[in-house]
């Protein structure tokens, strides 16, 4: 089989770290993913109060659109920058910028000011979690990598949970809903200094001013422009109301052009492309992104309409919508660390993503079912169904991904995975949110299409009104879970394009994993602890490895 080198302007990151070691490491992901995760999900339940505070009731959104738009920007980005600058320096990087973010967030005296800095929060924040799943491929083999990826999940899980009761026990304290933020901002010091300390490092070969050179400029501000054209495009209130505005045409017409600009530089000029045109001559990556885009599509959509459901259609509290949410976060923890630990005992990955892709439109066809008298016991299985096929699913496809790309490609699969599930899962929210203010227009009373424009404007209704809407909201809800099945029906059919050979099958150059170790650096479960450096223990550390140094690997004894 021939084999391809590395791109010279590339220098080796692979540094496959003693059991003990690597332990540590991924402890102090988990670590910054909490920290990070509870600022993503701590600001929902602020909104109402930083809006009456700042005067932005009408705009308050764009808190958490901004940083949305910004996170799937700089997602791209992240995986060939960490290529050329060191992922351990842009990772340390992107916490120092987090948390001047916060902090100024902290200190907003203007919803602009707020805005702006929320979006710096999403262009680090966004990078922060893209670059842990790649330092984690650098330092752990592929083999194993889904085990020791799936420890991570529930330091983000425990950040989901204690955003929102931290944001909501500070609102009510002296420091009002800024003390989130100036919470949040020295816990990302005390990550960056700690990342900063154990994390391990390569030393670039070539300075910065030559580095500098080596970036797709061109790339990134054509991908910028067309991101953010979309985005805005397809999240700003024009997009929900009929016909589309002169501005959202020119949005999206701006957007189309930059877009098919980034493809021909990334096709004909950039020398290290932000995403090289040519993983997606690979069959079973294309199909793995689009299966990856429709997954965050339809868990998101349930993430943001599952409330809705409960609390408008249901008039159920907001603590039962917010339980029902519940069996989807917490159940997808146990089984993405069950399907980690399967696909490194058994070396396959098909299967658990095959599960999970089959459970998801089980559950996704069985939500179309939901309506005014669903019992609520089907209604948390339903929900169940959803984050176990999510949770089986979601993680294996980054393995699956890695096994089929080179080395070299790494870390710009896993940025363009990354990609398109922020993308999978803004259009989940924002059409689905299309599809509900649509049907509510076309459905409600003429006494009540008011309502179309604001899903949560149902407080101040009695229970006669409620009742009079019920119909038109049960109709509503229905075509966003039928557009979610639709979803998951598109996922299913990417199954019939990617084959699991297992990892050997995986593209190798002339110092992959295969001169890590026997059997193309896959080891039995047990075994990576006993893989030493063929060099002096001193030479590795947490924070660095000698540049020029080889990584190769041999067993222990």
């Amino acid at each position: 089989m021939a084999h391809t080198k590395i791109p010279t302007a590339l220098h080796e990151q692979e540094n496959f770290l003693p059991k003990k070691k690597l332990i540590i490491v991924i402890l102090t992901l988990g670590v910054v993913l909490f920290v990070i995760n509870i600022d993503h999900n701590g600001l929902s339940t602020l909104l109402p109060t930083i809006a009456e505070d700042l005067g932005a009731q009408k705009s308050i959104t764009w808190a958490g659109s901004s940083q949305l738009i910004a996170t799937t920007v700089f997602s791209v980005l992240y995986g060939r920058l960490s290529d050329i600058f060191g992922r351990k320096a842009l990772f340390v990087s992107a916490l120092w910028v987090f948390s001047i973010a916060e902090l100024g967030c902290g200190f907003a005296t203007s919803p602009k000011m707020l805005y702006a800095m929320r979006a710096l929060t999403g262009a680090s924040g966004g990078g922060i979690g893209n670059l842990s799943i790649i330092i984690a491929t650098d330092v752990v083999s592929l083999r194993h990598r889904g085990q020791y990826m799936a420890v991570v999940a529930p330091f983000m899980v425990l950040g989901n949970i204690c955003g929102p009761l931290v944001a909501a026990g500070v609102a009510k304290s002296p420091l009002t809903w800024r003390g989130l933020f100036w919470l949040i901002s020295p816990l990302g010091v005390l990550s960056a200094v700690l990342a900063g300390y154990i994390l391990p490092s390569t030393t670039p070969t070539d300075t910065f001013k030559q580095n500098l050179v080596k970036v797709d400029w061109l790339g990134s501000f054509t991908s910028t422009i067309a991101i953010v054209g979309f985005m805005v495009a397809v999240s700003g209130p024009g997009a929900y109301h009929a016909g589309y505005s002169l501005l959202v045409i020119s949005l999206l017409s701006v957007s189309g052009v930059a877009f098919l600009a980034f493809l021909f530089i990334e096709w004909k000029l950039a020398t290290l492309p932000v995403i090289p045109l040519t993983i997606f001559a690979i069959p079973d990556v294309s199909a793995l992104l689009m299966q990856t885009f429709t997954l965050g599509w339809v868990n998101q959509a349930n993430v943001y309409f599952v409330p809705i459901y409960a609390q408008n259609l249901r008039q159920w509290s907001p603590v039962i919508s917010g339980v029902l949410l519940f069996p989807i976060i917490a159940v997808q923890v146990v089984v993405s660390m069950i399907a980690g630990r399967w696909m490194s005992k058994s070396g396959q990955y098909g299967l658990t993503i095959r599960l999970g892709v089959a459970l998801l439109l089980i559950g996704s066809l069985l939500e179309t079912k939901f309506g005014r008298e669903t019992h609520p016991a089907y209604v948390i299985i339903v929900l169940l169904v959803i984050g176990i096929g999510v949770g089986a699913a979601n993680q294996p496809m980054v393995i699956a991904m890695q096994a089929h790309t080179k080395k070299s490609e790494r870390a710009v699969v896993t940025s363009s995975r990354n990609f398109f599930r922020f993308l999978g899962s803004a259009c989940g929210v924002v059409m689905s949110a299309a599809i509900l203010q649509s049907t509510l227009r076309t459905s409600l009373p003429a006494a009540y299409k008011h309502l179309a424009d604001s899903p949560y404007a149902l407080a101040g209704l009695n229970p006669r009104e409620r009742d009079a809407i019920a119909p038109a909201y049960e109709r509503a809800i229905r075509h966003v879970y039928i557009a979610s099945a639709a979803a998951s029906v598109l996922c299913s059919l990417g199954l019939f394009v990617w084959k699991d050979d297992g990892y050997e099958s995986r593209p190798t150059e002339n110092n992959d994993d295969i001169e890590h170790a026997p059997a193309r650096g896959i080891e039995r479960e047990d075994e990576q602890s006993s893989l030493i450096y063929d060099r002096e223990p001193s030479a590795v550390s947490y924070g660095t490895v000698e540049a020029g140094e080889p990584n190769r690997l041999r067993r222990g004894g």
